[in-house]
C-alpha cells in the first residue's frame, strides 16, 4: 500500500510538472469555457451587460461611464437603437469580479463625422502604435521578454498559458512568504506581461491590492490567452504587441498621459516613431557606422522606457538620474546574453539619457479651420458631462454630426476671403451703409448659422466664422443685436392680442362693452373695440389689424422708464414727423414706434397682472386697499421671490454677482446701491475696488470724502431696501436674495422665504402711507415696471431667449438687453415652424465601444415638440419677417435665392444694427464720456419653409468707433452666398439617419467557437 501511494503521488507531482510545461489541461479547460463567452449586438436596449471597474483602460475609453452616458442621452432625446448583450456565462464570470474577455482595443478616441459620413474630426490615442507583432523590430521584441517575460515566446509549447510562469511565481509566493513570518528582503516580481496588462488596464489606479486583485488578474489572463483557441503562440505574439502599445509610462505636461513605447518614445525623447523603427530593424552582427551611434541611442532610449514602466512617475517625470546606469547595466547583462551585438552595447553605454523637458508643439490647423469640429465637441462635451476636451478625445465613440461639410467649407471659405479689402470688395462689401474706402474688413468678425427644420427637430447644417480664436460668437457671448429685438417685441404683442381674442372673441357687443379695461391699457381698449366691430371676428383677420394699428415715430416724448427720464431716436431723421402702423414700423425698423410698442406691451402687463388693482394708484381712501396691500405684500413677495430663486439656482457666487450685474446700469450710485446691499459688511476700500473694476477707465476722479458721502449714503442702516432697489432699478427682493445666497451658499427657497419674512413686507411698506402719494406713485410704477418686465422675461425665454433677465426699459425693444445669433436663429426656426419649439441637434447618431461587449448605438428621436405660439401668430410674424426682404430693411435680398428652374425661394427676415457703449458719469449722474465697445450688424433670416439662421457681422473695441456700417453688410452678405446654398434647395441637404439593420450577432458565441474549432484542426 505505501508503494501505491508513493505511485500515486509520484504520478500526480509529473502530471503537475508536465502541466506547468505545457498547460495542455488549462488549454481544454479553458478553451471550452471560452465558447459560452461572447456578445451580440441586436436591437434595443438591454441590462444583459455588466459595465467594468474603475481600471484607467476603462476609464480612459468611457466604459465604465456609459451607464451615465446612456442616461443623459435619454433625456436629451435619444434613444438606444442597438446594444451588445453578453452570454449569460460572461455575465455571471463578470459578476464573480473577472474581466470580460474579448479582443480589447488598442486604440481609442472620438471620432466624428458630417451628416455626409466624411470623416470632421479624428482622434486615437496612443497616437503611436504596432500594426502586429511582425511590425515590431526583434531587437525590441528580444529587449522586453528579457525583461519581462523570458519565455513568453517558446514555439516547443504551442498551447502554454502565458499568464503564469511557474518559477517566477513560486518565488514571489516564497517571498510573501517570509514577509508574513517577519523576514524582509526584496520581492520578486511574479506577473507576466499578460497579468500585467490586465492590472494596469482594469485594476482601479492600475495597481494590484493584494493577493485577491493578484488571482483575479491571472484569471482573467488565462482566460483571455485562450479566448482563440488551445495554440496560445499567436495570442502571446499579440500580448507583446499590446504590451508596447500601451504600457503606461507616467504623465507629461503639454501630452498627457503616456501609453505605449511609441508615444513614450516621442513624449520623452522627441523621438519620431517611424524613425525609430527604420533604426531598430537595420542591427545586423556588421551596423553600418554612420548609422551605429543613432542605431545605439534609439536603443538605449527605448531600453529605458520599458524598464522605467516598473516606476515610470519616478523615473521618467522625476528625471532620476539613476535610468541611465541601470539601463546600461541591462545593456550590459544582453550583451553578456547574446542578445545585442557588442558594437550596438558598446555604442550605447556611454551615450547620455537626456529627457526633453518639453514636447515637441505639433502644427495645428487655424481655429477658422476646426471650428465646426469644436463647435460640435463642444456640445457634446455638454451632452455627456465630460468638461475637459482632453476626457472627451479619448473615449471611445463615433459620433455623427447633423453638419454639411460641402455648405459648410464654401460658407467658410467665403468668410475668410473677407479678411482682405479685395475679398470684401468682391463680396459688395463696399458702399452706402457697408463698409467705407478705406475701412480695414480684417478687423471684424462675420459668422454665419443654418438650420434645417426637420420632423421633430432643428438640425444645425452649418456653423461658421471667420474669427481665428477659440471663442465661439455665436452662442459664447451676450451682444447688442439692436432692432432684431422688434421682432421679439412684435411677436410678445401679437402673442398678447391672441390672448385678449382667446377671452373675449365669444362674448356679444353687450357683453364686451361691459368689459372693464384699464385707461393705460392700450392693447386691451383697442382689442375690446375691434371685437365689437368687426364682421370678422377670426384670430388671423383680428392679428392682421393689429398690425395695422399706428403709432407716432415723434423723437419729441420723453419716456419714463428704467428708473429715469429718456429720450430715444431713429435712425432714419425722415421717419421723425411720421405716423405708421405696426407693418410699416417692422418693414422700416423704426425706433420709436417700437418704443411706444414696448410702453404698451408693458402697461398691459402690468394692468393686467393677477392681483392688479387700479384703485391702489387713484383713491387712497379705498377700504380694501390696506388689505389688497398686505396680500399683495407677502404673496407677491413670496413669488417673485421663488422667480429669483429660479434665475439663480445652481450657480456659484461669481456666476450669482455677474448675472445680477448684467442686468444693471453701469453708474456709481447704481453700483453702488448694489454693492452695499449684497455686501453690507464691505469696506469703503473694498467699494472702491469694485467701482473701478466695474467702470475700468471711466471711473468718476472720487476724493475719499466724495466716496465715503457715496458709501456712507448707500448704507443699509441708512437707506431701506426698497429705496437701494429703486436707484439700482433692480427688484429689492432680487438684491436681498443675492445678499442673501453669498452668506448661504447651501441654503434652500424655504429657508429664504422664512429669512426674507421682514423684508417682504418692508420692501412694500410705503404703499402703506398716504404721505408723498405723488413720489410712491412713481416708486409703485417703476416697481410694477420691473415685475412686467418678469413677465415678458418669461414670455421672451419660452421662445429661445439665453439669458436670465431683461433690461427693465421699454430700450429692450431696441436690443438694451443684448441677446446672441444662435438664439435669434431658434427663434426664426419657432416662426418657421408654426409656432412650434423644436430641440435643436448638432449629432444624429452616438456609437459607444463598437466591437465590445459594452456597444450601444443611440440615435436622436428628439424631445417632444412643445407649442409656445398659436399657429396664426407665428404665420403674421413670419409675414412681416418676409415684408422686410420684399420691402423693407433687407430688400437688396429680394429675389435673391434662384434656382436653377428658375423658381424664385423666398426669403424673410429682420435686420439689426448694435451700438454697444460703454458711458462714464460723473458724481451726479451726468455723462462725461461715451466708448464704442462693440459694433454689430445682424440678420436672422427664412429661407423658404425649411431653412432659418443667422448672419452677422462684429467688431470690437479698440476697432469698433471706427467703422459706421449698418445691418445692410451682413444682408449684402448673405446675398454673396445665396449661390452656395442653391444646391442645398434643389437637392436637398442630408437626410436624418435611418435605423440601420443590426447584425444577428457582431461577435457570437457561435463565431468564436468556429475560430477555436479551426485552431484545433
Amino acid at each position: 500500500m505505501p508503494s501505491v501511494g508513493i505511485a500515486a503521488v509520484a504520478a500526480a507531482a509529473y502530471a503537475l510538472v508536465k502541466e506547468a510545461q505545457s498547460s495542455r489541461w488549462q488549454a481544454q479547460q479553458l478553451s471550452e469555457l471560452n465558447q459560452e463567452l461572447g456578445f451580440e449586438l441586436q436591437p434595443g436596449p438591454t441590462d444583459q451587460v455588466r459595465y467594468p471597474g474603475d481600471g484607467p483602460y476603462d476609464l480612459r475609453l468611457g466604459y465604465t461611464q456609459l451607464p451615465m452616458f446612456i442616461d443623459r442621452l435619454r433625456r436629451q432625446g435619444y434613444e438606444v437603437q442597438a446594444q451588445a448583450r453578453m452570454s449569460p456565462r460572461m455575465v455571471s464570470l463578470a459578476e464573480q469580479g473577472l474581466f470580460p474577455t474579448y479582443h480589447e482595443k488598442n486604440q481609442g478616441g472620438l471620432e466624428l463625422l458630417d451628416c455626409r459620413g466624411q470623416p470632421m474630426f479624428w482622434t486615437r490615442y496612443p497616437e503611436r502604435v504596432y500594426a502586429d507583432f511582425e511590425a515590431v523590430p526583434p531587437l525590441l521584441v528580444q529587449a522586453l521578454l528579457f525583461i519581462e517575460n523570458r519565455e513568453l515566446l517558446d514555439v516547443d509549447a504551442p498551447q502554454r498559458n502565458p499568464a503564469v510562469e511557474w518559477d517566477r511565481l513560486g518565488k514571489a509566493a516564497m517571498s510573501l512568504g517570509l514577509r508574513l513570518v517577519g523576514q524582509s528582503g526584496r520581492s520578486p516580481g511574479g506577473s507576466t506581461l499578460a497579468t500585467q496588462i490586465e492590472k494596469y488596464r482594469h485594476s482601479p489606479e492600475g495597481r494590484t491590492e493584494g493577493v485577491k486583485d493578484k488571482l483575479r488578474q491571472m484569471a482573467s489572463a488565462s482566460l483571455r490567452a485562450y479566448m482563440d483557441g488551445p495554440n496560445t503562440l499567436e495570442r502571446r505574439k499579440q500580448i507583446v504587441t499590446d504590451y508596447l502599445n500601451t504600457v503606461p509610462l507616467a504623465a507629461k505636461p503639454g501630452f498627457g498621459e503616456v501609453n505605449g513605447l511609441g508615444d513614450g518614445m516621442w513624449a520623452w525623447y522627441g523621438r519620431d516613431f517611424d524613425e525609430l523603427n527604420r533604426l531598430l530593424t537595420d542591427t545586423g552582427e556588421d551596423p553600418r557606422p554612420e548609422l551605429l551611434a543613432q542605431q545605439a541611442l534609439a536603443f538605449k532610449q527605448a531600453l529605458s522606457l520599458m524598464i522605467s514602466q516598473r516606476r515610470p512617475s519616478h523615473y521618467l517625470a522625476e528625471a532620476d538620474p539613476g535610468l541611465n546606469e541601470l539601463t546600461n547595466s541591462y545593456l550590459r547583462l544582453m550583451g553578456d546574453a547574446g542578445l545585442v551585438s557588442p558594437a550596438l552595447r558598446d555604442a550605447a553605454l556611454p551615450l547620455t539619457l537626456e529627457l526633453q523637458p518639453q514636447v515637441a508643439a505639433r502644427a495645428q490647423q487655424s481655429f477658422i479651420e476646426r471650428k465646426a469640429a469644436t463647435a460640435v465637441r463642444t456640445r457634446l462635451s455638454a451632452m455627456l458631462d465630460v468638461p475637459r476636451a482632453y476626457d472627451l478625445d479619448r473615449i471611445d465613440l463615433r459620433a455623427s454630426a447633423t453638419l454639411d461639410t460641402p455648405v459648410q467649407r464654401t460658407a467658410t471659405e467665403l468668410l475668410r476671403g473677407l479678411r482682405t479689402p479685395e475679398g470684401a470688395r468682391a463680396a459688395g462689401l463696399y458702399g452706402f451703409h457697408l463698409l467705407k474706402d478705406g475701412d480695414d474688413p480684417s478687423k471684424l468678425v462675420f459668422s454665419f448659422t443654418l438650420f434645417e427644420r426637420g420632423e421633430g427637430v432643428n438640425r444645425l447644417r452649418v456653423q461658421t466664422d471667420n474669427w481665428d480664436q477659440p471663442f465661439d460668437i455665436n452662442e459664447g457671448a451676450r451682444l447688442d443685436l439692436g432692432s432684431t429685438s422688434k421682432l421679439r417685441t412684435l411677436v410678445t404683442y401679437l402673442e398678447i392680442v391672441a390672448e385678449l381674442h382667446e377671452r373675449w372673441s365669444k362674448l356679444d357687443g353687450i357683453a364686451l362693452a361691459a368689459q372693464e379695461v384699464p385707461e393705460r391699457d392700450n392693447i386691451g381698449r383697442w382689442a375690446r373695440d375691434y371685437l365689437i366691430k368687426a364682421s370678422d371676428r377670426s384670430l388671423q383677420a383680428m392679428l392682421d389689424a393689429a398690425m395695422l394699428r399706428k403709432y407716432s415715430a415723434s423723437p419729441g416724448e420723453g419716456f419714463f422708464t428704467g428708473g429715469g427720464l429718456h429720450y430715444f431716436a431713429n435712425f432714419e431723421p425722415d421717419d421723425n414727423g411720421r405716423i405708421m402702423t405696426v407693418a410699416e414700423a417692422i418693414r422700416h425698423s423704426v425706433n420709436l414706434p417700437f418704443i411706444r410698442l414696448m410702453r404698451d406691451v408693458v402697461q398691459h402687463v402690468m394692468y393686467n397682472a393677477p392681483d392688479a388693482n387700479p384703485a391702489l394708484f387713484t383713491d387712497p381712501t379705498d377700504p380694501q386697499r390696506r388689505q389688497y396691500l398686505e396680500r399683495f405684500a407677502d404673496k407677491e413677495g413670496r413669488a417673485y421671490l421663488l422667480r429669483f430663486w429660479r434665475k439663480y439656482q445652481g450657480k456659484d457666487w461669481a456666476q450669482v454677482r455677474e448675472t445680477l450685474l448684467q442686468g444693471v446700469r453701469e453708474t456709481p450710485p447704481k453700483l453702488t446701491a448694489v454693492f452695499r446691499t449684497i455686501q453690507p459688511q464691505a469696506s469703503m476700500q473694498d467699494l472702491s475696488d469694485f467701482l473701478v473694476q466695474r467702470l475700468e477707465g471711466e471711473m468718476p476722479d472720487y476724493t475719499d470724502k466724495a466716496l465715503r458721502v457715496l458709501y456712507d449714503t448707500y448704507d443699509p442702516q441708512r437707506m431701506s431696501l426698497a429705496d437701494r432697489g429703486y436707484v439700482a432699478s433692480v427688484h429689492p427682493l432680487e438684491l436681498w436674495l443675492v445678499g442673501w445666497l453669498r452668506e448661504h451658499p447651501n441654503g434652500t427657497f424655504s429657508q429664504a422665504a422664512e429669512a426674507s419674512t421682514k423684508e417682504r413686507q418692508e420692501v412694500y411698506a410705503w404703499l402703506f402711507k398716504t404721505k408723498y402719494k405723488g413720489a410712491q406713485d412713481v416708486r409703485i410704477k417703476n416697481l410694477l415696471e420691473i415685475e412686467a418686465f418678469l413677465e415678458i422675461h418669461r414670455r421672451w425665454k419660452r421662445l429661445g431667449y439665453p439669458f436670465e433677465s431683461l433690461t427693465p426699459s421699454y430700450a429692450s425693444a431696441l436690443g438694451a438687453s443684448g441677446d446672441r445669433p444662435a438664439a435669434l436663429a431658434e427663434f426664426m426656426g419657432i416662426l418657421a415652424n408654426d409656432g412650434v419649439r423644436q430641440p435643436a441637434a448638432r449629432i444624429d447618431e452616438l456609437r459607444f465601444a463598437t466591437g465590445t461587449p459594452y456597444e450601444a448605438r443611440l440615435v436622436l428621436r428628439g424631445n417632444p415638440p412643445e407649442r409656445v405660439l398659436p399657429p396664426e401668430v407665428a404665420a403674421t410674424a413670419r409675414r412681416a419677417a418676409f415684408d422686410v426682404v420684399a420691402n423693407g430693411t433687407a430688400r437688396r435680398l429680394k429675389d435673391a435665392l434662384k434656382l436653377h428652374d428658375g423658381t424664385i425661394v423666398p426669403i424673410g427676415g429682420k435686420t439689426g444694427t448694435g451700438d454697444h457703449r460703454k458711458d462714464s458719469f460723473g458724481r451726479y449722474g451726468q455723462v462725461l464720456s461715451s466708448r464704442v465697445i462693440s459694433r454689430s450688424a445682424t440678420f436672422m433670416f427664412v429661407i423658404g419653409d425649411r431653412y432659418f439662421g443667422t448672419m452677422m457681422a462684429y467688431v470690437q473695441e479698440p476697432y469698433a468707433a471706427r467703422y459706421k456700417f449698418t445691418s445692410a453688410l451682413p444682408s449684402q452678405l448673405m446675398k454673396s452666398l445665396v449661390p452656395a446654398l442653391v444646391p442645398l434647395l434643389e437637392k436637398g441637404s442630408c437626410e436624418a439617419p435611418k435605423p440601420e439593420p443590426v447584425p444577428a450577432a457582431l461577435q457570437s458565441v457561435q463565431v468564436r467557437a468556429e475560430v477555436q474549432q479551426q485552431a484545433a484542426r
